[in-house]
């Protein structure tokens, strides 16, 4: 028999949590429930009402609830339902991916990547031993070269044509990836090469630098206004084409051609954000002890030495958190994107755009063509996604492993 003072304590403790559990339901567990749903049906423009009748629809929709009944809106056609088959929405998304030719070609470019898999096992085994036979960097290369000699074997860029040709969902997928792995290294680079120099003692005008470099960062909450700028630069009649015009070049229309147009959003991009590496790297550049370069000097080490053995190291911890966050506020870009190209240039008539990212590709697609359960279901193929990214994210980068020691 439970006891009076065990109920209070299990009281007590429900007063406490009952907000946040709630939140959970109402902001977490209901939008997704609510979405995955409509991913099965096939609301769209022409069936925009639902048939509070049918399967869970009256316990999802909000317009089937008593005191939203009445503002329910009538639609072109006749109510939505659930799809036949019910996996519709999915399969138009992917296309013939899990036909045999594309899942061979698919097996084909993953066969590739084991050699740099394999790698980062040999890798992270011998990385605190100084007697180890061939050092990290061989290692890479050599699993760079069996990769891409692999991939000449396979045929590997015709089987990613072919997977591109499959459907929409790997279209904007591939691009998208791809837009986060150009972006990424630069971010790194750019935001090493600036704490580098504003670490150095001797440069003059240091709290003036700091200020200024630091500007972007501070301009990126009002990213469309500066993403529009970005766009007035490469207009036809923008800040390029001027000067063109004033040495005797020839003006062009920048935005019109695919690859300058997926070029100019990875630079405003970076424009953004090497600010926030640069502030993080240059905190960690200050927590190395200066004793460990005084030792290399007197070894003889040279700056380069210095910066492969003694700084970039120091920087892992720092770095790889940083890294991951970006990567995967990048995969969600959107904003800076639209502004500039709005998935432009167009590659023609129900063919994502050549900077249609996934974001870009979504929004499109609902407030465009109002293919709400083609983008449920796309919603729940890049929640699946990301949140297999982030459970990976958080190992690579042991965040919370502090949490469960």
């Amino acid at each position: 028999m439970v006891s009076w003072s065990n109920q209070r304590k299990f009281l007590i403790l429900l007063v406490f949590l009952g907000p946040t559990l709630l939140g959970i339901l109402i902001f977490n567990i209901y939008p997704i429930s609510f979405n995955t749903y409509i991913s099965l049906t096939n609301r769209n423009q022409f069936h925009p009402n639902p048939d509070c009748s049918v399967g869970l629809t009256g316990v999802f929709e909000p317009t089937c609830w008593g005191v939203f009944k009445e503002h329910t809106t009538r639609g072109l056609a006749t109510p939505f339902h659930l799809q036949e088959p019910i996996y519709q929405n999915y399969s138009d998304l992917l296309g013939d991916f899990f036909t045999k030719p594309v899942l061979i070609a698919f097996f084909g470019i993953v066969v590739c990547f084991v050699p740099l898999i394999v790698a980062g096992r040999i890798n992270k085994r011998f990385e605190n031993q100084i007697d180890r036979p061939v050092s990290a960097g061989v290692v890479t290369l050599l699993a760079i070269a069996l990769g891409l000699v692999l991939a000449y074997l396979l045929k590997a860029p015709a089987g990613l044509d072919l997977i591109m040709k499959s459907g929409d969902f790997f279209v904007v997928s591939f691009r998208t990836i791809l837009y986060v792995l150009l972006c990424i290294p630069l971010f790194f680079i750019v935001g090493l090469a600036f704490a580098l120099l504003l670490n150095s003692p001797n440069l003059p005008g240091r709290a003036f630098f700091r200020v200024a470099l630091i500007v972007p960062w501070a301009a990126s909450t009002v990213a469309i206004m500066m993403s529009l700028v970005w766009k007035f630069f490469f207009q036809e009649h923008g800040t390029i084409n001027q000067l063109l015009s004033l040495v005797g070049g020839k003006p062009q229309i920048w935005l019109n051609d695919p690859t300058i147009s997926f070029g100019v959003v990875i630079l405003a991009n970076v424009w953004y954000t090497y600010p926030f590496f640069m502030v993080v790297i240059l905190g960690a550049l200050q927590s190395i002890p200066v004793e460990l370069y005084e030792a290399a000097e007197v070894d003889g080490a040279n700056y380069w030495q210095k910066l492969v053995n003694i700084t970039l190291p120091l920087l892992r911890v720092a770095v790889i958190p940083v890294i991951i966050l970006s990567a995967i506020t990048t995969f969600q870009m959107f904003g800076t994107v639209w502004a500039i190209t709005e998935g432009g240039p167009s590659r023609g008539a129900g063919t994502p755009g050549a900077t249609e990212l996934v974001m870009v590709y979504a929004y499109k697609q609902v407030f465009r063509t109002a293919a709400y359960g083609r983008m449920g279901a796309f919603a729940v193929i890049m929640f699946v996604f990301l949140f297999g990214l982030t459970l990976y994210s958080l190992r690579v980068s042991r965040i919370t492993k502090g949490a469960y020691d």
